[in-house]
């Protein structure tokens, strides 16, 4: 799997033919090497496919998935519906090669490919890497680029990001949804959309309420959302969206369960260690405002400009009790308290040109970029451990105050500033031969104002070269094999302030090599990948959160597969499936694991990431039966994971199964989801670096949703 690493330090690049979506659905026989007219905006609402023909994440310009040489998994709207998901959880554990964190009970938080992803988190290609639960009302479709993304989107992205791609004007909807299920869970849902075109004017405004208790005991959701849209045509070339959002999100934070000889304890899944009186003193309160714009205008076939903006304002008040330690001689589990409080607030503005030409006989498109950003992020903590001794597998929860008396270990105001250019060129070098290439240089500023007496203000400035280089070779219109390969950086405070204990670390370094595979079937109703890649990233840092203490982890590397198949099939049936296999290894490391209960001075060097299954599996099938109805089922399955570094707790495996019935009559859908059909009992997720904070997955639960269309 070894690549020829080549020295990439250019601003021009090579890439692949784009092609219209139409063209794609086709996937007809390319009589010539032509790129159609620069495309400035689309506003339609997506086919009912498992098969998305398009992505954005990858070239930032609409693209076929056979022509872009990386892995990119689309989730469609209608597997995000058909599935039932509310969450982004729920969409991303049917993505291949994907773990899952619980976010410290207050954030969505994944791994990809092996490797933390809690900053890659974007919104119509903008950053959007506050640390909070997304509502799924406003979203068409879920991209996640895997690998490193730098050179389009700057810090990050060791393992691969997540953009959401956002509903938008430009189609007329009269759309109302209800929810029930367990656990008195209700939710209303709204998507109404108006298309003036003879005025150039359209509007789109959705939103949801929820209410729901939980199979965790103490848990509780409260959320509101609402995203209005509106577009102008302001010329025959000129069109300007404006967007905003606001979400309000409150629950009990919950760091699940202990481990107990080397596995999470024994206990029902609704058992929690906290708080007797948690919603008033373990809750999560989260408010998300952000409002942008993007103006799009085509000087003629060849050239179009693209500039999009967009701030948001952040409020996190979090309040939870954690087990900070077990001992298991005395069969008790040690209760620790957090008040954590952050503010922020931030904008980023991306311009880029797009030119379709012809140089040297090829036709190419290119793209260049300029972005701009700057973060401020307030944050106080205030952490007092042992607070409350409980017995480990029958606790009595105590009644705690709100509020933690210790003075703080976190007071400051950390300030990060982008500027960055860069450089994308898509190429058709023949009929059979495409290529893609670009690079990005960052200059990325870090400050850290610190209120604590005693403590020195911080400040760093890293510069960083990432690029991207892409073949595609392509013998027949339904087949394509590629190489790639691309770098990315992490930087210190790449999403937390400046601390003393990382201030003069470089950024860490992600490197991608990959070779892999596309096919359609049935004149493109349904696709196929194949993906083998190797990704390696050095100088890897985590955070104790029971000590907030920086853990060197070292040199990390993954070697990987994965495969995935979608589509339609003959005969009313869609499908949607992946495997990955994913050898994740602490290659070099000085450091020992101290979070075991019992053993301490555990290695880190040689073991493997933590959250990560070495292989998991998914396969969801639904059928129209006709005269309205259909139905679905669905298995997912996971492999062993470690909770801690030194790999002496494990989260073991498991296997659940979804269902799915529904019914259609004219503006009318009914459905019933059941997950977890079985009642199996798993943990689902965990923290990453330590043993005692892991997750129950849920038992089984049912899910009625009407849909009505006006």
């Amino acid at each position: 799997m070894a690549f020829k690493k080549t020295q990439l330090a250019v601003l021009v690049a090579l890439a692949v033919q784009q092609l219209s979506s139409t063209a794609f659905a086709q996937t007809a026989i390319q009589s010539d090497v032509v790129l159609p007219g620069v495309k400035v905006t689309s506003t339609r609402e997506l086919l009912p496919t498992y098969n998305a023909p398009t992505a954005t994440s990858a070239t930032k310009i609409e693209a076929p998935l056979r022509d872009i040489p990386q892995t990119v998994n689309v989730v469609p709207q209608q597997l995000l519906r058909d599935q039932g998901a509310r969450s982004l959880e729920s969409v991303l554990k049917a993505v291949p090669g994907v773990g899952l964190s619980h976010g410290d009970g207050q954030r969505d938080q994944v791994t990809i490919r092996g490797f933390t992803a809690i900053s890659d988190q974007f919104i119509d290609g903008l950053r959007d890497d506050a640390l909070y639960f997304r509502d799924l009302s406003n979203i068409e479709q879920v991209e996640v680029l895997k690998g490193p993304a730098s050179v389009l989107y700057g810090r990050g992205s060791s393992g691969g990001l997540i953009n959401r791609i956002t509903k938008k004007p430009g189609i007329d909807k009269s759309e109302v949804t209800a929810q029930i299920g367990s656990w008195n869970q209700r939710r209303a849902e709204l998507d109404l959309a108006r298309n003036y075109s003879e005025s150039g004017v359209a509007f789109r405004v959705t939103g949801a309420v929820e209410r729901a208790d939980s199979y965790r005991s103490q848990q509780f959701l409260d959320r509101e959302a609402f995203s209005p849209s509106l577009s102008f045509k302001l010329g025959s070339d000129t069109s300007l969206l404006l967007q905003a959002e606001y979400l309000s999100d409150r629950r009990v934070t919950d760091f699940g369960i202990p481990a107990y000889r080397g596995r999470p304890v024994d206990v029902p899944a609704s058992t929690y260690y906290g708080a007797a009186n948690a919603r008033d003193a373990d809750y999560s309160q989260a408010d998300m405002t952000a409002l942008g714009f993007t103006l799009n205008h085509r000087f003629n076939d060849q050239l179009s400009v693209r500039n999009a903006f967009r701030h948001y304002d952040y409020k996190l008040d979090r309040n939870n009790t954690l087990v900070g330690a077990v001992n298991e001689t005395a069969l008790t589990a040690s209760l620790n308290r957090t008040n954590l409080r952050r503010e922020e607030d931030g904008y980023f503005n991306q311009t880029e040109l797009t030119q379709k030409t012809s140089l040297a006989g090829m036709t190419h498109q290119i793209l260049y970029g300029l972005e701009f950003g700057k973060q401020n992020k307030d944050q106080v903590n205030r952490s007092q451990s042992g607070i409350r001794t409980v017995s480990l597998f029958n606790p009595v929860l105590p009644v705690l105050p709100l509020t933690v008396t210790a003075a703080p270990s976190t007071d400051n105001l950390g300030i990060m500033t982008t500027s960055s250019i860069y450089v994308q060129d898509l190429v058709a070098l023949s009929q059979q031969w495409k290529a893609l290439a670009g690079v990005r240089y960052d200059r990325f500023e870090q400050e850290t104002r610190e209120r604590r007496i005693g403590q020195a203000n911080l400040a760093r400035t890293d510069t960083a070269w990432s690029p991207r280089v892409g073949v595609v070779y392509q013998p027949a219109p339904d087949q394509s094999y590629y190489a790639s390969y691309s770098k990315s950086f992490q930087p210190s405070a790449e999403n937390f302030a400046l601390a003393a204990n990382n201030a003069q670390i470089a950024p860490e370094e992600t490197t991608n090599q990959e070779i892999g595979a596309k096919f359609d079937f049935l004149d493109g109703q349904a696709s196929a990948t194949a993906s083998l890649f190797r990704l390696e990233r050095t100088n890897i840092k985590a955070t104790d959160p029971t000590t907030n203490r920086l853990i060197p982890i070292g040199v990390q590397r993954t070697d990987g597969l994965e495969l995935t198949f979608t589509g339609e099939l003959p005969h009313g049936w869609q499908i949607w499936s992946g495997y990955s296999y994913l050898d994740t290894r602490v290659t070099s490391s000085p450091a020992v694991d101290n979070s075991d209960n019992v053993t301490k001075g555990v290695p880190v060097q040689g073991k493997r990431a933590t959250l990560t299954p070495k292989h998991s599996a998914n396969l969801w099938l639904t059928k129209f039966l006709g005269n309205g109805y259909r139905a679905g089922a669905g298995v997912n399955y996971v492999a062993d994971r470690f909770a801690n570094p030194g790999n002496t707790v494990t989260l073991p495996g498991f296997t659940t199964v979804d269902a799915m019935v529904g019914y259609r009559v004219a503006g009318l859908d009914l459905q019933l989801n059941v997950n977890n059909l079985f009642d199996r009992k798993y943990i689902v997720s965990g923290h990453g670096t330590v043993p005692n904070l892991n997750l129950p997955g849920a038992p089984r639960s049912v899910q009625l949703t009407a849909r009505y269309a006006f």
